[in-house]
């Protein structure tokens, strides 16, 4: 049945994507382009997904298991250091430079996007140099 939740709520996500226009490298481009052809849209598109959230996250706070009856695990920590704010900035990098985070890009390549062909491989290659260089220490 978890299976089940995980498809449904994959498949609401991708549409998601895909109708914010998301998977479109140069719509991602054109909105972080602040002082060129700057393109506002996809502020709707966070915007409404950071409302949605903030009701859902209001929701789940109030349980102790989720919808499919596993255990809610909250982050206990609210520590902002050094290694949260360069994995920001390289995340912020990332998108800036590929158009691309990790969902938009695994939607955009089930489509057989070249560009997202070509970002997924760099993607878990700088998660495997994270786990295997980084959070080991």
């Amino acid at each position: 049945m978890n299976a089940l939740y995980a498809a449904v709520a994959g498949l609401i996500f991708g549409l998601g994507l895909i109708l914010g226009g998301m998977t479109d490298p140069m719509k991602v481009k054109g909105f972080l382009d602040l002082f060129g052809a700057w393109d506002p849209s996809l502020a709707l598109v966070m915007g409404g997904g950071i409302a949605v959230g903030t009701v859902g996250f209001a929701l789940a706070r109030r349980r102790t298991k989720s919808l499919s009856g596993e255990p809610i695990d909250w982050p206990t920590s609210t520590l902002i250091d050094g290694r949260l704010l360069v994995g920001g900035a390289m995340f912020g990098l990332g998108w800036g430079l590929a158009g691309f985070c990790p969902g938009p890009a695994l939607v955009a390549a089930s489509s057989g996007f070249a560009p997202a062909l070509w970002f997924i491989p760099a993607m878990l290659l700088g998660m495997w140099a994270y786990d295997r260089f980084v959070a080991k220490r």
